[in-house]
């Protein structure tokens, strides 16, 4: 009888519990705002917010959700985009772009619309519809007109000028050039092809310039639009300097022969990611890609002078004039299109009982580099090691590359054929036997006639989506794509007098002026599944005191069935790659969406423990934002879906915000 009434008793305590209600939600809590694009200036995607934590976030609930109109409506003729965006904070109003060079104002609290502008770009221009965010400019204006200045760059390659009040373009931004509200990137680029240098990553803002780069559209042609960086007044729009990725050495594009339109060098790398800046020692650090043609380099010194020189480095240049104050290069010589996809996030790191102004820079390899923000030097050794060379006698390599040794990098190095997988033993003896046929030497294998395996791929490591830093915990989180690709040249002559579109209609590279094509796929088994044991996505957490991984997990289900992963079970958490990046916040969670299924997660940052997840409309390929605007209002995580048209997610137009239940 006894026991009977302790069962009696422990089942009412239980109940109890259930209807009891939940904790109120803390509004004593921070406030805080994201006022840029990686949540401060130098990009660590951390929130000082404290409301939503690991005990109540499973609480989060949809609280709105704003269509763009861009997929499908706004331009029908436009097909398919991508919704990248991640928006800005500023004062209680919200502002992002999408795909279509489109940016919008809405209310931060109920998500209702403020304004929209549509920058109307020319989509035959345009090959890549992706924005990925905005800058914002504060300052006095004659007449009081733009004192809260937005900064957008367009796919079909300009920089727009807008009014943060009323979405209305700054008639005098662009007025020297006979625009008003724009700037051409176009000027002084000399002669460019449709769709070839446009902007997908937002400027940056410091003092009273803004400063942006270009995407310049990769395997094409040696004399390539070049990459150069330019800062405009942020009132007039005015070119106030320019840097040209040579060497200070190089001889000028007039000594080379250029037309007058042709102000800079071509076949220069550019920098198509997010810029860091540190305001307080005036510094800008961009993250460039490699000189083109990514997969060919063998003409890059035909000048006299090395268009690598910049190339696949992060440069600090001097915010007043564009001057050079260091560079430091994660690849010599690039061979395999691993151009610096991740901002350089600053960060002040603990050594030795003492903080570092610090920089840190993931890579498609899976290293990350430390280095002293002020004078570009590693903070830990960074070893130069013996890498494969090139058979072909109209290539050249590097004899070493460098690798950092704190923390040790993060992605396997090459795959071996034995290492081969599949569901079955058939697609994993083809896989093998795919892994034999081409060489396959370790990472830096160059690229050859026969086909070279490349692990980590063109879309391995991390990506644009870059790592987020807890600075109390010391822990940089960062997802990891695990693709291997393989790389194939053709000799030219092969396809001697068929046309360029016929050249692409077979899935080749044109790689003009060199001697070869490129042909470039993800090793694959019969069955349409990687060759490589999952996961192939993963999400990870490395403590940057002692340099060692604090937990990896595999991130990304089969829930949502990606288009040539279709032979895979339903739903299995396989890990699958990524597009976008995450966030912390001081309560020790991590909200991240990415993957290629339709969700927003959230994770313990000590531990890795999933705690909640949410379906969102279409793919969440973006990085969130959090924030926080009043003393009695509620944090709320914000995340674009609108999905991406190359990985080829589920498209649609929606911005959703969540937040823990009212009251």
């Amino acid at each position: 009888m006894r026991q009977f009434a302790g069962l009696v008793l422990i089942l009412g305590v239980v109940l109890v519990s259930a209807c009891s209600p939940p904790p109120p939600v803390d509004v004593s809590s921070p406030i805080a705002g994201w006022p840029v694009y990686g949540g401060d200036a130098g990009g660590t995607r951390h929130s000082p917010l404290t409301q939503i934590t690991p005990d109540n976030v499973g609480r989060l609930e949809k609280i709105w959700e704003y269509h763009t109109g861009d997929y499908p409506g706004a331009r029908p003729e436009a097909g398919k985009t991508s919704f990248q965006a991640t928006p800005i904070l500023d004062e209680d109003k919200l502002y992002f772009c999408s795909g279509l060079s489109r940016a919008f104002a809405i209310d931060a609290e109920s998500g209702e619309e403020v304004w929209v502008y549509d920058s109307e770009p020319n989509l035959d221009e345009a090959w890549n519809r992706t924005c990925r965010g905005l800058a914002l400019w504060k300052g006095e204006q004659d007449g009081g007109v733009c004192n809260r200045t937005l900064y957008m760059g367009t796919i079909d390659g300009a920089m727009v000028a807008l009014d943060a009040d009323t979405g209305k373009p700054c008639s005098e931004f662009g007025k020297a050039e006979g625009q008003s509200g724009r700037v051409s990137l176009l000027r002084g680029i000399g002669e460019t092809r449709p769709g070839e240098l446009y902007m997908t990553s937002p400027p940056v803002v410091v003092n009273d310039v803004v400063v942006q780069g270009s995407l310049v559209g990769d395997h094409r042609r040696i004399d390539s639009p070049g990459g150069v960086i330019r800062a405009y007044d942020v009132r007039s729009g005015e070119l106030r300097w320019a840097f040209d990725p040579v060497p200070e050495s190089a001889p000028s594009p007039a000594t080379l022969g250029a037309p007058k339109d042709q102000w800079y060098h071509r076949g220069t790398p550019n920098a198509w990611s997010i810029f860091s800046v540190d305001h307080e020692r005036n510094l800008i650090f961009v993250p460039f890609g490699g000189a083109g043609p990514d997969f060919v380099g063998g003409h890059r010194r035909r000048f006299g002078f090395d268009l690598d020189f910049y190339a696949n480095a992060v440069v600090a240049l001097d915010a007043t004039n564009g001057k050079v104050v260091w560079r430091f290069q994660t690849v010599h010589h690039d061979l395999w299109d691993y151009d610096i996809a991740s901002q350089p996030i600053l960060i002040d790191l603990e050594k030795d009982g003492q903080r570092i102004p610090a920089l840190a820079q993931t890579t498609k390899m899976g290293h990350l580099f430390l280095l002293n923000r002020e004078t570009g030097k590693p903070i830990y050794p960074v070893e130069e090691r013996a890498v494969p060379g090139s058979d072909l006698l109209d290539e050249y390599t590097s004899p070493t590359q460098p690798f950092p040794t704190f923390p040790q990098p993060l992605h396997p190095a090459g795959v071996k054929a034995d290492e081969a997988w599949g569901f079955t033993f058939y697609d994993k003896g083809e896989c093998r036997k795919l892994i034999e046929g081409l060489d396959n030497k370790g990472i830096f294998t160059p690229p050859s006639l026969r086909g070279a395996l490349h692990y980590p791929g063109v879309a391995g490591g991390s990506n644009w989506g870059s790592l987020a830093f807890d600075a109390d915990r010391q822990i940089a989180v960062l997802p990891q794509n695990r693709v291997v690709s393989v790389n194939r040249l053709i000799r030219r002559e092969q396809y001697a007098g068929m046309a360029r579109q016929d050249l692409r209609g077979l899935g080749l590279s044109l790689n003009e002026g060199t001697p070869y094509l490129l042909s470039s796929e993800v090793l694959l088994s019969p069955l349409g599944v990687p060759c490589i044991k999952p996961p192939w996505g993963v999400l990870m957490a490395v403590d940057l005191r002692s340099g060692k991984k604090l937990w990896e997990i595999p991130f990304g289900t089969t829930r949502d069935m990606v288009p040539g992963l279709s032979a895979l079970p339903f739903g299995l958490n396989f890990g699958l790659p990524h597009g976008g990046g995450p966030i912390t916040t001081a309560s020790g969670v991590v909200f991240i969406g990415a993957s290629l299924d339709n969700y927003l997660r959230a994770y313990d940052v000590s531990s890795g423990d999933e705690l909640w997840r949410a379906r969102l409309p279409a793919g969440g390929q973006a990085t969130p934002m959090t924030y926080r605007l009043t003393e009695q209002g509620r944090q709320f995580v914000v995340i674009a879906a609108g999905g991406h048209a190359n990985m080829r997610t589920k498209l649609g137009d929606s911005l959703v915000a969540f937040a823990l239940p009212d009251g």
